[in-house]
């Protein structure tokens, strides 16, 4: 029998007939760590920054207003970068780009470790908004390689990577601080290696370009995909949702040290503390996001949205009330349980929705409203917390997420019936 002539591989099977590109779970599992390197060393900052504070001098009744104000500087510098970040990514190398932003995040991390003064700490949180732009890009060049009908699971893994750096980089930071008797700034410093070690890592691997590349200039494609964005209703509902759940996530996550403060008391153990409440609530962070992947895929991505932001609303009312450590990591994990949803059914969504001239683009650019919510949540969380004390950035947020979990509620009776869990197959 002759055999016929050679048949091109599916669009399905995660490879590229023209380039090669490697096999899907190679790409994932790259950007997998380097998103977890990301947020292991991200996840100290937070975690260990008032502490890092008061060794620089500053006052327990100005650490609420510094707390919050620092941590939207990490954000304000990067985010008018994003939408050319994602141009440069699609048109030249999403290789480069991520590396890029690899490389920045260890600069940032050792000026960090080497800050004395608050100012000199200010102006280090600054640079991080130069690493900013990388996720959408890795989550763009994952999506042209998985196959289709794993869409939702496959996000979900990859959004768990975030969620485990962010479990593991305080405990092991508590772990170096209270049990090897290191500095804060020897945590920081072993981050910074890390993340050079995940700028080589991408470097190995193979480049995945855009179904679709780019054409025209720089500012015209950026300030393009913006107005898509924008002018797209579907696609801006989604980029609201999406800005609500890290607004209340933003105005929180810089007070729960301060809580966990307020519970074991400041010296030997606060750290280990601090490192225990976020590092477990984070992990389960981690394992909500593939678990809400696979239930997006089954019952629908909008369904298992609602459930995160309305759960995420009631456990953010109980977090400043509980009365003992181990309470406490109970309410923040259910929070950041919730939470961790939220990231995947907005992703899976995205890629599933949006057509694929414009998906890209759009996938790049997915992060903006966390940039946002960067700014402008502890913003309000500082100013909150200074009027009412601890505890009011938590009812802020569950204000917050109860107003985005009823809007979509609206949203949802008013369609016919959900269909994201069997959109009609690619061409």
């Amino acid at each position: 029998m002759t055999p016929g002539p050679p048949t091109a591989p599916s669009a399905d099977d995660g490879r590229d007939p023209v380039h090669g590109r490697p096999d899907w779970r190679r790409i994932l599992a790259t950007f997998w760590l380097t998103s977890l390197v990301e947020g292991f060393g991200v996840s100290q900052i937070f975690a260990f920054m008032p502490e890092y504070l008061s060794q620089m001098g500053v006052p327990p009744e100005q650490r609420l207003a510094f707390v919050g104000l620092f941590s939207s500087l990490i954000f304000i510098v990067g985010a008018p970068l994003v939408p050319l970040w994602g141009v440069w990514a699609d048109r030249y190398s999403r290789k480069a780009v991520i590396i890029r932003s690899a490389l920045v995040e260890a600069v940032v991390f050792g000026a960090v470790a080497l800050s004395r003064e608050p100012w000199q700490l200010a102006l280090s949180l600054l640079l991080v908004g130069l690493q900013l732009g990388n996720t959408g890009v890795m989550l763009a060049a994952i999506r042209e390689v998985v196959p289709r009908r794993i869409v939702g699971t496959t996000i979900g893994v990859f959004g768990a990577s975030s969620p485990i750096g962010f479990a593991l980089g305080p405990i092991v930071g508590g772990l170096m601080v209270d049990g090897l008797g290191l500095s804060l700034s020897a945590v920081f410093i072993a981050s910074a290696g890390l993340s050079v070690g995940t700028a080589v890592l991408v470097g190995l691997t193979r480049e995945v370009r855009p179904e679709v590349v780019p054409v025209g200039r720089v500012l015209d494609l950026a300030f393009g995909a913006v107005r898509g964005v924008v002018s797209d209703p579907a696609v801006r509902r989604i980029f609201v949702i999406f800005f609500v759940a890290f607004l209340a996530n933003q105005m929180t996550r810089p007070y729960t040290p301060i809580l966990v403060e307020d519970l074991v008391g400041s010296g030997p153990g606060l750290a280990s503390a601090v490192g225990f409440v976020a590092g477990v609530a984070a992990l389960v962070g981690a394992l909500a996001s593939p678990f809400g992947g696979v239930l997006g895929d089954r019952v629908g991505f909008r369904p298992v949205l609602l459930l995160g932001l309305a759960g995420g609303s009631v456990a953010l009312v109980l977090a400043p009330f509980a009365p003992t450590v181990g309470l406490l990591a109970l309410t923040v994990t259910a929070f950041i349980g919730f939470n961790g949803i939220v990231g995947p059914m907005v992703f899976s969504l995205l890629a599933t929705e949006v057509p694929p001239e414009r998906r890209s683009t759009t996938l790049n650019l997915v992060y903006l409203p966390l940039y946002a919510a960067g700014i402008v949540g502890p913003a309000i969380g500082a100013v909150v917390a200074s009027s009412v004390g601890v505890a009011g950035p938590y009812l802020a947020g569950a204000a917050v997420l109860a107003l985005g979990a009823l809007a979509l509620a609206v949203a949802l009776r008013a369609r016919p019936r959900d269909r994201e869990a069997t959109p009609a197959p690619e061409s």
